[in-house]
């Protein structure tokens, strides 16, 4: 017997003409450099990414053919977003925070042949163009100023198409979009995500015991459009024509919380040092001062959220809602509600719940691999958390399989350790490798050790991650010196500062006569952990 169901394959384009169909009138709302607002809505997104698509096509995009974006979170980059996967193209979101040397070799390693970017980026664009194989430069002017000679400007580009045009033929497996990521200790590895994943990813989101989102939500990503492809909530607006509300450049909460308020903002989305600064605020102004949605919530990812933090924002109201996943993972893989099999749950145990990593959402299969192989559900027993899905990724781009990151029977592996309740719940306790994120951004501790023994004075240093109130994790350097030299923390963070990006240097330091090892001659970084749990970032700064 045979199923009598229809194949169609899953196609991220149904979402968008779908919007542009149903969703003409709702709004987007993007906050610009100079803090003014643009307003557009789905209907014109829908015509103008279309215009992309076919302008690309003409200016000689083909089929597969990498087009990069380097650009804030704004309407543009929400049309190149679906303007290039139309096309047929692979949307490949360039980390803007990086260092200029790393953006390059990842766009050289990816083969972007085009670029979207934002004129207040071109600078930056401009120090690694050279390492890379780009040969169309499309400029958006944010700041309304003219384009420089030599580049396309995005409206005249636009221009240069008829609006005749439709879909080329594409497969579900086809590739649609490429974030790298730096959360190894080598280079960074390119991670492909095609129709298949990503419609399936947005649906999984959408699910009520998962994120949750609905087509009466008013969303503001914080979360940058290159993290992950902002996590995948544009896609998911457009599937439920969701109001969409960009903060551009502008992230600090003062610059947040008015267009939480005035746009009637219900979800937001972003790493817990954005949440951080923005508690703080609200505290100080006063519980129901700023007059926010009554229903907002904010979904926090990137690592792990404190559990004061979440009982801050509870205090004025707001939910949050915490998501476990990488680059890898498309990211959402768990989401941390209260599950109707708890029960009545105390504000102790609901507070406890919230803060760890949640539960596995539909269509994703984990498990925790010790030494001894799979471990059980107990709460207790830990390993290394391994997930499967149609969401997750098989393999790197243009990288051999590797034991480090598949398993034989093709689980990835994610170098969290974790342990899983017998409900179900995920509690992250450690990291297989030694990196740390800041901010919810990753920092290579080996990197860190071999730039600053690249100083003349040092002859040893190990970093590790200590917990800080408002970046989650900041490097600590220990340090050994030479014999007969010396060096002073500014004198080592201004040789660091000449070979990588500021916010990676480390702000704290401890010098040491030795650095602890283990039998096999590395560096013990778990007596170094015991030797500084804590840091006083005060005296630090």
């Amino acid at each position: 017997m045979q199923a009598t169901m229809q194949r169609v394959p899953l196609n991220m384009c149904s979402f968008f003409d779908r919007a542009g169909k149903m969703f003409g009138s709702v709004e987007i709302v993007s906050r610009m450099p100079d803090k003014s607002l643009h307003r557009t809505t789905y209907g014109a997104f829908h015509r103008r990414a279309r215009l992309l698509a076919e302008a690309l096509q003409k200016a000689g995009v083909q089929k597969g053919d990498r087009v990069a974006t380097l650009m804030w979170n704004h309407y543009a980059h929400f049309e190149a977003y679906f303007g290039i996967i139309a096309a047929g193209a692979v949307l490949h979101t360039l980390n803007l925070r990086l260092a200029p040397e790393e953006i390059g070799w990842i766009a050289s390693h990816a083969e972007d042949t085009v670029i979207v970017v934002d004129d207040v980026l071109l600078p930056l664009f401009e120090q690694f163009r050279a390492a890379t194989k780009i040969r169309k430069v499309i400029v958006v002017s944010l700041t309304g100023k003219p384009v420089p000679a030599g580049y396309d400007e995005y409206e005249a580009f636009l221009a240069t198409a008829t609006g005749r045009w439709d879909y080329p033929p594409m497969d579900e497996d086809d590739p649609i979009a490429m974030c790298y990521t730096s959360g190894t200790t080598g280079r960074p590895k390119g991670v492909v995500y095609s129709h298949r994943s990503q419609v399936l990813h947005t649906l999984a989101q959408c699910l009520p015991d998962s994120i949750g989102l609905s087509g009466r939500d008013v969303l503001l990503p914080v979360v940058p459009m290159f993290h992950a492809n902002a996590w995948g909530v544009p896609y998911a607006a457009v599937m439920l024509g969701m109001k969409l509300v960009f903060p551009g450049p502008h992230l600090h909460p003062d610059d947040l919380l008015p267009l939480l308020r005035d746009e009637r903002v219900t979800v937001s989305c972003g790493v817990p040092t954005i949440w951080l600064g923005m508690v703080q605020v609200l505290d100080q102004a006063g519980v129901g001062a700023w007059k926010l949605h009554p229903e907002l919530k904010l979904t926090v990812g990137g690592s792990a959220v404190p559990e004061s933090l979440i009982r801050g924002f509870a205090r004025h109201g707001i939910d949050v809602l915490q998501g476990w996943g990488m680059t890898e993972t498309s990211p959402l893989c768990t989401i941390s509600k209260l599950l109707h099999t708890q029960g009545e749950v105390s504000e102790d145990e609901m507070f406890a719940t919230k803060a760890s990593q949640g539960y596995t959402v539909p269509l994703v299969d984990i498990r925790i691999m010790g030494d001894e192989g799979e471990q059980p559900w107990d709460g207790k027993s830990v390993g290394e958390i391994q997930v499967h899905g149609p969401w997750i990724t098989g393999a790197y781009h243009d990288l051999p399989a590797s034991a480090d990151s598949f398993t034989a029977d093709g689980w990835l592996r994610t170098g969290d350790v974790a342990a899983i309740t017998p409900e179900g719940f995920v509690k992250i306790t450690d990291r297989t490798k030694d990196l740390i994120k800041s901010g919810g951004e990753w920092i290579s501790s080996v990197d860190l050790e071999n730039a600053i023994m690249g100083h003349p004075a040092v002859a040893e240093a190990a970093v590790i991650a200590v917990p800080h109130p408002k970046w989650a994790e900041r490097p600590l350097a220990v340090v050994v010196f030479k014999q007969g030299q010396r060096a002073t923390q500014a004198e080592l963070q201004q040789f660091l500062a000449a070979r990588m990006v500021k916010w990676m240097v480390p702000d704290a330091f401890a010098f040491v006569e030795s650095i602890p090892r283990t039998s096999t001659g590395k560096f013990q970084k778990t007596k170094l952990r015991e030797m500084y749990p804590t840091w006083d970032w005060q005296e630090a700064s």
